[in-house]
């Protein structure tokens, strides 16, 4: 259980820790918290930084939680809750969230139109040239978001990919502004996304609702009319997750 524990502090918060940083916020013995990581990181649950010095969640772990999303007992009700907006829009519709410095597609429901982009879950798209991305990246402060896009290549997939972090900054502050993020064939040619964030009362969210389909079908000024119905679905999957939370605490 201090294992657990010890993950549960790495976790709680976007940052790295030193060893003497755990052992002031944990209390335990320097030689303890030193084994503790060293199983922890050979497990492949945690990492260093590059400075050799300080810690972070490993791959492994972040695996572990991307499963959870997409295979917890929420699934089948978030799925429904797609599908009820795929019918609505007649578009491809995907819940995503952030792991590490990629997007990950935790579900995701097809449009019938014959054209269409295939993404299945457990899709990884780059942060900076995503609509979901853009959404995590305005939740963040400046100074995350740097060390976020400082970790990961700003790859130009399409000539209209940001690639630059003063074009990513004046596209996060617009995004900031508008409540919601477009990827303007930014990652595949011919591919429009709409996307904004499901709610979370508590703090910053890790889940993101868009819809995404051909130019040719959709273009900027057609999609933000999807935006009421988009935002009605972000937010039924937020009670989702607060009607579960209350379910655990009144068991408990």
């Amino acid at each position: 259980m201090r294992l657990f524990a010890l993950l549960e502090t790495i976790a709680a918060k976007d940052q790295s820790y030193s060893l003497q940083g755990l052992v002031e916020e944990m209390g335990l013995p320097k030689p303890t918290l030193h084994r503790m990581l060293q199983q922890l990181e050979g497990a492949g649950l945690l990492q260093r930084e590059g400075d050799g010095r300080h810690y972070g969640m490993g791959t492994r772990l972040r695996r572990l939680a991307e499963n959870l999303l997409m295979n917890d007992s929420l699934h089948g009700a978030r799925h429904a809750v797609l599908r009820r907006l795929v019918e609505e829009v007649g578009e491809s519709c995907n819940l995503t969230a952030l792991s590490g410095g990629e997007v990950v597609y935790l579900d995701r429901v097809e449009t019938a139109a014959p054209l269409r982009f295939y993404l299945h879950p457990g899709s990884r798209v780059p942060v900076h040239c995503s609509a979901s991305g853009k959404v995590f990246l305005a939740q963040m402060n400046p100074a995350q978001r740097r060390r976020l896009l400082a970790n990961v290549p700003l790859e130009a997939y399409t000539p209209r990919t940001l690639t630059t972090l003063p074009d990513i900054e004046a596209e996060i502050e617009r995004v900031q502004k508008d409540g919601h993020a477009f990827d303007n064939e930014e990652f595949l040619p011919g591919l429009l996304c709409i996307a904004a964030l499901v709610p979370n009362p508590q703090g910053p969210s890790n889940l993101c609702l868009a819809v995404q389909a051909p130019v040719m079908r959709l273009d900027m000024a057609k999609a933000r009319k999807l935006l009421p119905a988009l935002r009605r679905a972000a937010l039924a999957l937020s009670r989702l997750g607060m009607d579960a939370d209350t379910d655990t605490r009144a068991r408990a």
